[in-house]
């Protein structure tokens, strides 16, 4: 899906790594919520509640996912889930847009 339809945008950033990640939060009608984003070249780790997927739109990275012990190369076009309660760390090598969905 290239656009959503009927959302509401929350307007403040959400700022993370001095800059170098952020984010804007899509509020979709049925009450799920997605978030569209952005991160610049580095090596970041992040905490999750519940369950996510992100796809990566352009750019390209690399993502160890829980209990693993070998990174795994994302590349705009793929996608990867993460369980909820859990972290995941991130070598981003180029300037990379995504799109996280949180899944209850």
């Amino acid at each position: 899906m290239s656009e959503f339809n009927n959302v509401k945008i929350t307007k403040k950033a959400n700022v993370y790594f001095d800059g170098k990640v952020s984010s804007r939060s899509v509020h979709f009608e049925d009450g799920t919520l997605k978030t569209l984003g952005f991160m610049l070249p580095g090596e970041y780790e992040f905490n999750t509640v519940e369950k996510e997927n992100m796809e990566i739109m352009s750019g390209s990275l690399e993502v160890l996912l829980p209990g693993s012990v070998s990174w795994q190369k994302i590349q705009g076009g793929e996608s990867f889930d993460i369980s909820a309660n859990s972290k995941f760390s991130l070598k981003v090598s180029e300037a990379t847009d995504y799109c996280c969905s949180f899944i209850k």
